[in-house]
């Protein structure tokens, strides 16, 4: 398991991420239109997964503007910002900050996915909800890089994500 932190209080994860080179773990999750979404649905493309405790947090909210601003520029590039909120908190998010470059997609169903990329959080006041980390996939769901923020209530490389999209 990971150890990171929130406002400097040790948190864990329930596991690692998976390895670069590796194919990226499959998932079901709900989209904004309470579709079920896989990883199958995003084949082709270059992909940010961008995962977040909430999308309605600061943080969360400036990662996913950053994000945006990046991906806007990219031709063959998808940015996926997963988090536990609500698809209808998602939508409202993007709404009000302008999101037009993201497919947002929610964990309320299960926990899963969290579990799948080792990013659930298991202790502290954020239990059950993902840790702040970054992969990028290729266009046939190959890890090409991967972070998983350290603390919680930071910022992730966007730099150096975004340098893994052709």
């Amino acid at each position: 398991m990971a150890k990171i932190s929130l406002k400097g209080n040790p948190v864990e994860t329930n596991g690692e991420l998976p390895p670069i080179g590796t194919k990226a773990p499959d998932f079901k999750l709900i989209d904004k239109d309470l579709t079920e979404r896989t990883l199958a649905d995003f084949q082709g493309k270059q992909k940010i997964l961008s995962i977040v405790p909430s999308l309605d947090t600061a943080v969360c909210s400036l990662s996913a503007k950053k994000f945006n601003e990046a991906i806007a520029k990219q031709n063959n590039a998808l940015l996926l910002v997963i988090s536990a909120d609500t698809p209808f908190a998602q939508k409202r998010v993007c709404g009000a900050e302008g999101l037009n470059n993201i497919v947002t997609l929610s964990m309320m169903q299960d926990r899963e996915f969290a579990k799948s990329y080792g990013v659930l959080i298991t202790t502290g006041a954020l239990k059950g909800l993902a840790a702040r980390a970054v992969f990028v996939l290729d266009e046939n769901n190959r890890i090409l890089y991967s972070e998983l923020v350290p603390e919680i209530t930071e910022e992730p490389d966007y730099k150096k994500a975004v340098s893994f999209l052709n």
